[in-house]
């Protein structure tokens, strides 16, 4: 049990500061490369996104072997993380099955 919930927590962490990077790298990063010519902070952002998106996709995978999710909302916490935001709707979720394993 702590294992699982060890994982999720873990998870839950990345995918925040996951879906922040990305954000940053979206509405930040893009239009000081684009606009303003100022390209280095694509660099780095993009760069740390990169680090953060691979972490992602590690305890992922370690979730879905660890808390036995399904394959379906495996394969869904993966894809949420290519939309801008979907990894805070995703959060709202792993709340709930953070829950389950805390009482």
């Amino acid at each position: 049990m702590k294992n699982k919930l060890k994982a999720l927590k873990n998870f839950r962490i990345i995918a925040i500061l996951e879906g922040i990077s990305f954000i940053i790298l979206l509405f930040i990063a893009m239009p000081f490369k684009y606009f303003l010519n100022i390209p280095e902070l694509v660099k780095y952002m993009g760069w740390l996104h990169g680090v953060l998106f691979v972490l992602y996709g590690v305890l992922l995978l370690q979730v879905f072997i660890v808390v036995k999710w399904s394959f379906a909302k495996t394969v869904l916490a993966f894809l949420v993380s290519f939309i801008p935001f979907g990894t805070f709707w995703l959060d709202k979720k792993l709340k709930e099955d953070l829950k389950q394993f805390e009482s």
